[in-house]
């Protein structure tokens, strides 16, 4: 997601050399991502699952309506 978007930044931790920060973050499996220091989950989910996890951390709403680079179904008369 960082590599497509300039307002996504990623960083990865391991979590045995930074002890503090993993304890800091109540890590006890990985992967554990982080989202803005609000939101995390464990565990390596499938691209779509993953994706919803991380935009529902960041607080922004997937039920919104599509964006113009988004399919829109159309409806046949």
């Amino acid at each position: 997601m960082a590599m497509a978007s300039a307002q996504v930044r990623a960083l990865c931790v391991e979590a045995n050399e930074f002890p503090e920060l993993s304890n800091h973050f109540r890590v006890r499996g990985v992967p554990h991502t982080v989202i803005n220091r609000r939101a995390a989950f464990v565990g390596a989910l499938p691209e779509p699952d993953f994706v919803a996890a991380t935009l529902e951390g960041a607080g922004v709403n997937v039920d919104e309506e599509p964006g113009p680079h988004q399919d829109v179904p159309t409806s046949s008369r």
